[in-house]
């Protein structure tokens, strides 16, 4: 049977649910859809293009519209929780977007819209890419740190397993982030 590169990405997909990132190989990736690894290189020219694909369609099919005529810091906001949300729903969800963003390879849609929104609130353009990023490090970094947990409670290692429905945590450090942005933003003007 031949296979699309949306097959391909659609198994990856349930390949990292399954098992994680450590053991998504191109070799597993194959042998999950009955090729030889060589076949999967029609596709991907090697595992990092794969992770930049899976990292982009995580972002992808967690997309939300955000409310556009909301001030900024309830925009950036959204934004980033939307991001959470995003690689929450995937096992080893922020560990892939966080590392494929890290490479330069992909996953860029969240720090543009974080730019745009910025840039629209009156930000320079220095100011709007370092904001979008400290929102997105604090982001990446709470949501990586909270499925860390939420693995090792699944695992036994831990007790206490993390309410993923609550953003108490993330909202409150956005928050910091935001106000920061707020009072730069005044004293630009």
């Amino acid at each position: 049977m031949r296979y699309t590169l949306a097959d391909v990405i659609r198994r990856a997909l349930t390949v990292l649910d399954e098992y994680g990132l450590a053991d998504l190989s191109m070799r597993r990736l194959a042998s999950e859809l009955g090729v030889q690894p060589s076949a999967l290189y029609h596709h991907v020219a090697n595992k990092q293009q794969l992770l930049a694909l899976l990292a982009d369609e995580v972002l992808r099919r967690g997309a939300r519209p955000i409310d556009e005529d909301a001030p900024w810091p309830e925009q950036v906001k959204a934004i980033c929780v939307i991001l959470r949300d995003a690689m929450l729903a995937w096992r080893d969800g922020a560990e892939l977007v966080s590392t494929v963003y890290a490479f330069g390879l992909g996953a860029n849609s969240p720090v543009e819209q974080l730019i745009t929104t910025l840039r629209a609130a009156g930000f320079a353009e220095s100011t709007a890419l370092t904001g979008a990023k400290a929102l997105l490090y604090v982001t990446f970094g709470h949501t990586g740190a909270m499925q860390t947990h939420l693995q090792a409670a699944s695992a036994g290692a831990i007790e206490a397993p993390v309410d993923i429905t609550s953003h108490d945590d993330l909202a409150a450090a956005l928050e910091l982030v935001t106000t920061g942005l707020r009072e730069h933003l005044r004293s630009e003007a």
